[in-house]
């Protein structure tokens, strides 16, 4: 009896090691640009008054990812009421929009309906600026951001979000991690502290390997590089064990880290309109 077991045990790994893998699905990856923010306050990003005097230009990025025949679109950026806005020098913090979103996706030509889904990084206003343009599609969005703004919380506005918070669209609140596939491809992951619910995402390429999104757990190389905190985070602790955590990772995974408010880290990947595989 024993002799027949074993045999066909060896027999069911023979065949799992000989059958042919399943074909990966494939993914792709493409920055979208979403704006320009200037920080003519630095020090705003820091706790410690790092920046004192210092200003530094940003990007606000979006990105488009592939899955398969799939669309996902991670963060929506800056309100495109703001595009062609003059930025205003003496402002702590200003922005402007040179093209929507839907005027980029429309540039490769992808409709509004095509997106099924929005991943965001958190509630702040240029990370969902213009997630309205996209009603169709199912919003991911972290438990503890997903909460604060049903209840209305300071440094929160419902608005650009309304369809998915008045339940007039699928929302999906992401608590922990999320595998947003199933086939690990692409991952939300949790880094609490810039606010409740803040995530990043973890995209596999067949071609690049790991990307890490950072979202907002660092805003520059020099934030990131300090593990400096703002001043405007929700939790201090849960900013530094989201930063650690993030640089565990970048290390572990040999991921390419691009910072998505970073100009310098633009280069990381493709130019639009191209993808990065």
């Amino acid at each position: 009896m024993k002799k027949l077991l074993f045999a066909a045990l060896a027999a069911t790994a023979l065949t799992a090691q000989t059958a042919a893998p399943k074909p990966a699905v494939p993914v792709k990856l493409m920055r979208l640009d979403c704006g320009t923010v200037a920080a003519n306050d630095l020090d705003q990003f820091s706790d410690t008054r790092a920046y004192v005097g210092q200003s530094k230009r940003l990007t606000a990025s979006c990105y488009l990812i592939k899955h398969g025949d799939a669309y996902m679109l991670w963060d929506t950026g800056l309100p495109a009421a703001m595009k062609g806005k003059p930025i205003d020098p003496k402002a702590p913090m200003d922005a402007t929009v040179t093209a929507t979103l839907v005027e980029q996706l429309a540039a490769v030509g992808i409709k509004p309906e095509q997106i099924s889904m929005i991943g965001i990084s958190h509630y702040h206003f240029d990370h969902i600026g213009q997630a309205a343009a996209f009603p169709g599609a199912t919003l991911l969005i972290g438990k503890g951001d997903f909460d604060a703004l049903k209840a209305g919380e300071p440094g929160t506005s419902k608005v650009p979000l309304a369809p998915w918070i008045d339940g007039t669209a699928k929302s999906v609140p992401v608590s922990g991690d999320k595998d947003v596939f199933g086939d690990g491809s692409v991952t939300m992951l949790d880094l609490p502290g810039h606010t409740p619910g803040h995530h990043g995402l973890l995209v596999h390429l067949a071609g690049m390997g790991n990307v890490l999104l950072s979202g907002d757990v660092a805003h520059f190389r020099e934030n990131y590089d300090s593990d400096g905190v703002p001043g405007f985070n929700t939790n201090r602790a849960d900013s530094i064990a989201a930063i650690e955590r993030f640089k565990g990772l970048a290390k572990n995974l040999k991921a390419t880290v691009i910072i998505q408010h970073d100009p310098r880290d633009i280069a990381k990947l493709p130019a639009f309109p191209n993808w990065a595989d």
